[in-house]
């Protein structure tokens, strides 16, 4: 069973170019599978799993033990679609001959969106930084990008310097499968990034010189290149010196870009270009506060409504 996972986890890796945040969550969902129906003894041996005697009735047994253990549907539902994607892949190598898992009912999630913030909240929020400081220089320019080019927060902290084009004020993104993309931002964005770049060498001047990252746009104190837990940190500092928000994650002002731009009339397909979706249905989620302006506008307009 193990070399399978590790034979699985090498297609994502080299042949489906998957990211290590990809990576992990597959590796952690099937070995908590693996777990239940081999759990590690003491000495950590586990008993010989047959892997042609996995069958539907495996999988439900081990969807039953996660209902007891009160974890949510959408967890629940994430770990069967990482089997069947795991099995589908042992079919292709002729190793199956069929998926076992396919024949298990994931639960049904209900979509969650995140927060989104009014224009008028996101100029405040993104001015909140004091731009006095360096690392207030670094907070406003994130904040400024990731509004102005609807990143995702783990492609925003991969860029390096020369992914951004002044000159033609785009930048140059690795989306997941490593798909590249080129997206655009505006003046405000442009002249908080070189207000940073401008004064990013101040961080290099106490950093260890063995764990600087030269090419990283986006540094912490230390030289080193900021991680997505740190940008989540550093917002959620800025939500609590704002009274009125709440609830505000690194990816509520990605939803707040595509949704500020569906209400000011852009397509869809344009916005599933700029965000990096590979289907279209994936960008039409963002659809459902635009919908709501729509009925709005409706009611207030139309004769009959």
């Amino acid at each position: 069973m193990q070399k399978y996972i590790d034979d699985f986890l090498q297609h994502l890796k080299y042949e489906r170019n998957a990211s290590e945040h990809t990576l992990r969550n597959y590796e952690s969902d099937l070995m908590q599978f693996y777990d239940h129906i081999a759990p590690p003894k003491s000495n950590g041996d586990r008993r010989k799993v047959e892997i042609r005697a996995i069958d539907n009735l495996t999988i439900r047994d081990y969807m039953a033990s996660l209902y007891e253990k009160k974890k949510k549907k959408s967890s629940i539902h994430r770990k069967i679609a990482a089997l069947r994607t795991f099995f589908r892949f042992l079919c292709r190598e002729g190793i199956l001959e069929v998926n076992p898992a396919k024949l298990v009912a994931s639960p049904r999630v209900e979509l969650t969106l995140p927060n989104h913030l009014t224009i008028e909240q996101m100029v405040r929020f993104i001015e909140t930084p004091e731009t006095e400081t360096v690392l207030g220089k670094r907070d406003r320019a994130i904040l400024e990008l990731l509004y102005a080019s609807g990143l995702r927060v783990s492609e925003l902290v991969n860029l390096n310097l020369h992914d951004i084009d002044f000159n033609n004020q785009n930048v140059r993104v690795k989306g997941k499968g490593r798909k590249e993309r080129m997206v655009p931002f505006g003046d405000h964005a442009k002249r908080a990034l070189q207000d940073y770049l401008g004064v990013r060498g101040e961080l290099l001047v106490e950093a260890d010189t063995e764990k600087v990252d030269p090419l990283a746009v986006f540094m912490n104190y230390q030289g080193t290149r900021i991680t997505t837990r740190s940008v989540g940190r550093m917002i959620d500092k800025y939500v609590k010196q704002c009274a009125d928000l709440h609830h505000i994650s690194p990816h509520s002002l990605r939803h707040s870009f595509a949704t500020h731009l569906l209400d000011a009339g852009a397509d869809l397909r344009t916005i599933q270009e700029l965000l990096g979706h590979a289907r279209l249905s994936t960008t039409q989620q963002y659809t459902h506060v635009s919908l709501d302006k729509l009925m709005e506008v409706y009611d207030r307009a139309h004769p009959k409504a």
